[in-house]
């Protein structure tokens, strides 16, 4: 027999009709994508009942007809991200780049855990590493992995520093050989990848220091410095602080400058999470505003956040990649993955938890390639821009209140023309009116928006990383917010 005959094979005739038709009807649905609701209104009953609950099939289908009804499921029944009116949490609308990388990237599927498994696909990962270092401004000598996204990222990181900076025997021992502690530092508007990390590597909760932020919501690093000192007195064991650039509720960046000086006196690892907020780095007015990030120690950042690509793709940057190595290089006997030195090759899986590893990096590579580190910072200024303008009609508009701006995120809030309320009554009441309106506004299907807590006040968030977003997108929003609102509002008082 010179071929195998089956199902799961397609020929390049089929493959190429079935490819252009996709293509085709991918290409209709970017093209008209602003006028489609931001997102489903099915409930998951519904979408339950859209998907059927047939049992696994016996036969096969041919795959034509599954990648059109494939093609209407999604398109019909998702929120899209790439909606020029999507501002919700942080995923940016990705590039088209991107979808063709990700096809590209699945025919030859290459393994980047190995370097014998990936030859060129672990070159372009390195470059792509590199390529990101110098976009936000560090030595391009920092190495590095791309992961699944911003917690993986964290992650990755949390456990290089703590194999740099706990006891050596931590591998062999475990932690609770360790007499002391090991602290880690962060302030209270870090993201939540903290808490898990601690529970999940064996640490505990308790172990955190959550650092109170000054007026501006930047970590008090006054506060920072003698938390330390405490700790270090009542026999703890301070290992590492995270600074965060670009906190995801109000867009904040921490003093990374004193922190890393309180890093380095202390001998501690700085570690900066700018999963969203590093990439704006790249803007010549705002490099003051990220000055210390040339000293961090590691730093993630992602991707699929400001930098428009498909999910996933989140990155690690370690200051010496030989602490990656350090911690998650293993050689069982049935690994043959001899290097060369010639070139400097890795293997991708001793710089991280995954063995088996996707090409993440193509998606990333092709884009910094098409739009360009001069792209890129029109495009992000452009976001900024625009979310400072979302505040500054909502700073106008008579029934909206402005609440923070930063980077690429405005935080607002309803409040209703002759509101007589005072006092808790009046907070407690604005509190569930917009928390209610974020509800009916992410169920509408107009646009799209999350919310966040600032100083009590229950707030409507907008994060602008979408390159489909224009002025006149953030105009109607506005008109769509204040009626809604209005809705709500009577309804509550009638209740």
């Amino acid at each position: 027999m010179d071929k195998r005959e089956n199902s799961i094979e397609i020929s390049k005739t089929e493959f190429q009709k079935i490819g252009y038709q996709l293509i085709d009807t991918i290409s209709e649905f970017l093209d008209d994508i602003s006028g489609k609701p931001v997102t489903t209104s099915k409930s998951p009953k519904e979408l339950q009942e859209v998907l059927g609950n047939a049992s696994l099939p016996k036969e096969g289908k041919p795959a034509e007809q599954l990648l059109a009804s494939a093609s209407k499921l999604l398109f019909d029944n998702s929120l899209l991200n790439g909606h020029p009116k999507f501002f919700g949490f942080i995923t940016s609308s990705a590039a088209p780049i991107g979808a063709l990388a990700d096809l590209l990237a699945a025919s030859v599927n290459p393994n980047v855990g190995g370097q014998i498994l990936s030859p060129i696909a672990t070159e372009i990962e390195k470059q792509t590493i590199k390529w990101l270092a110098e976009f936000i401004g560090v030595s391009p000598n920092y190495g590095g992995v791309l992961v699944s996204g911003g917690n993986m990222a964290n992650f990755t990181a949390f456990l290089a520093a703590r194999t740099a900076k706990a006891p050596k025997d931590l591998k062999e021992k475990g932690l609770s050989n360790n007499s002391k502690q090991l602290i880690s530092y962060c302030s209270k508007s870090t993201h939540t990848w903290i808490d898990k990390a601690a529970i999940l590597f064996g640490h505990g909760s308790d172990s955190i220091r959550w650092i109170p932020t000054d007026d501006s919501n930047k970590m008090n690093t006054q506060t920072l410095e003698q938390t330390i000192k405490e700790d270090i007195a009542q026999g703890h064991q301070p290992f590492m602080v995270v600074g965060t650039a670009g906190d995801v509720s109000t867009g904040v960046v921490d003093n990374l400058e004193a922190i890393a000086a309180i890093c380095k006196t202390n001998d501690l690892w700085f570690h900066i999470d700018g999963a969203y907020g590093i990439p704006a780095a790249v803007i010549p007015e705002l490099k003051e505003l990220f000055n210390g990030v040339e000293e961090a120690d590691s730093i993630a950042l992602d991707p699929h956040k400001w930098l428009y690509s498909p999910l996933e793709a989140g990155c690690t940057l370690v200051k010496n990649p030989k602490h990656l190595i350090e911690t998650y290089s293993s050689h069982p006997e049935y690994y043959n993955f001899s290097l060369t030195e010639e070139g400097g090759s890795l293997n991708y899986f001793e710089y991280g938890l995954q063995n088996s590893r996707g090409f993440r990096a193509l998606k990333v590579w092709l884009a910094l390639q098409q739009i360009g580190s001069d792209g890129y910072v029109k495009l992000i200024s452009e976001d900024i821009a625009l979310s400072k303008y979302f505040a500054e009609l909502a700073d106008k508009h008579s029934e909206l209140e402005a609440v923070t701006q930063n980077l690429s995120i405005a935080t607002l809030r309803y409040i209703p023309k002759n509101l007589d309320l005072v006092g808790e009554e009046r907070t407690e009441y604005l509190n569930t009116l917009n928390e209610t309106l974020v509800t009916k506004l992410q169920e509408g299907g107009e646009l799209f928006l999350s919310n966040a807590i600032v100083k009590e006040h229950y707030c409507m968030r907008a994060c602008i990383v979408n390159f489909r977003t224009t002025k006149k997108d953030i105009e109607e929003c506005i008109e769509i917010i204040v009626k809604a609102g209005c809705e709500i509002h009577k309804l509550l008082i009638q209740q």
